[in-house]
């Protein structure tokens, strides 16, 4: 397995790392048990947040009495200091550790600097001085604000969606981040599971100076995973096609399914009926078609163009648009007259 230095870091791993958002959905001794199973595997980065409710508790059971065998990332959606300070010291807590090794800012908006007024990033120097935290990194959707931080020069790292349906714009940030010798952390290298092909997405992130942290919640995802390790894909003509095929299909705005635009306040649940066309067609399973699903489809009807979805999108999607598309879709598929 190729091995990775996350930048100035010097923070080196398997190129093969654990996105530990999806275990919040699963039990406690589950999580444990998948993360210990990734360590075991040859799994040693893995990349939580404050924000992915009981995540960090799960990650901090797991590893407790074997913190220095693993590095552990986590992020705060803090937008002052005091918020900071309070989110680091639970993460603190929750991940029984003493110091975290990568402390990030969660989906910014802004490149946080010194002398900018939030005293944001004053609190990550300060945090590191103490010890509390060994590097500090920071998470963007926007590729703006990406390309922002990544000209700054004051991040170690950037995590930023990165598959292979990635634009010309997003490979060249990957090499703008490595020319400034900063660690590029691959988020979204399944595009919020509109991509299906594991072997295909690997072979396709070993190309490039970029830790991917795929997100497991599944025994079965996380085995798959794991057979990188002893088992290299390398891009054959034949994952080629599929990766073209797949950037033919998914060409466009679509929804990567991260949630940000909750709460909808007609109670659409906008991260699963946006992309629904997709996961019809890519994630086949009766289950979409059942009749809860339908009733949730039904709720885009509602939708009073409030616009306060778009204002958290972090893609700029124009969501009310891109549900009513995947409604009359879905009715479709339902009646008949669209084929899956």
């Amino acid at each position: 397995m190729k091995q990775i230095t996350l930048g100035r870091t010097g923070i080196k791993v398997p190129q093969n790392a654990f996105g530990a958002l999806p275990i919040q959905r699963v039990s406690r001794q589950t999580a444990v048990d998948l993360l210990r199973m990734a360590y075991d595997g040859g799994m040693r980065f893995f990349d939580t947040a404050r924000a992915y409710t009981d995540s960090e508790e799960k990650v901090g059971a797991a590893f407790d009495g074997m913190r220095e065998k693993v590095y552990l990332a986590t992020k705060t959606q803090a937008k002052t200091p005091a918020d900071f300070w309070r989110d680091l010291e639970a993460s603190l807590r929750a991940l029984r550790t003493d110091s975290i090794d990568l402390y990030q800012f969660h989906c910014v908006k802004q490149c946080y600097r010194p002398g900018d007024g939030t005293g944001m990033y004053e609190a990550m120097l300060e945090a590191k001085a103490q010890g509390k935290l060994r590097h500090i990194g920071i998470t963007a959707h926007q590729i703006g604000v990406a390309e922002e931080i990544v000209a700054s020069g004051l991040y170690e790292t950037l995590q930023f969606p990165f598959s292979y349906l990635a634009s010309d714009r997003d490979l060249a940030l990957v090499r703008a981040c490595e020319q400034a010798g900063m660690g590029f952390i691959a988020m979204k290298g399944l595009s919020g599971g509109l991509l299906t092909n594991a072997e295909a997405c690997m072979a396709f992130m070993q190309q490039f100076n970029v830790l991917p942290i795929w997100g497991i919640q599944r025994e079965s995802e996380l085995r798959q995973w794991l057979s990188f390790f002893t088992r290299e894909p390398v891009l054959t003509p034949a994952l080629q096609a599929v990766i073209e095929a797949d950037r033919a299909s998914l060409s466009g705005d679509f929804c990567r399914g991260c949630g940000y635009c909750a709460p909808c306040t007609v109670g659409i649940v906008i991260n699963q009926c946006a992309r629904m066309s997709q996961m019809v067609r890519r994630a086949p399973s009766e289950a979409w078609l059942n009749a809860h699903w339908q009733a949730e489809m039904a709720k885009i009807d509602d939708c009073v163009d409030c616009g306060l979805c778009m204002t958290r999108c972090p893609y700029g999607l124009e969501i009310p648009t891109l549900l009513r598309k995947n409604l009359a879709d879905y009715r479709g598929i339902l009646n008949g007259s669209v084929s899956v």
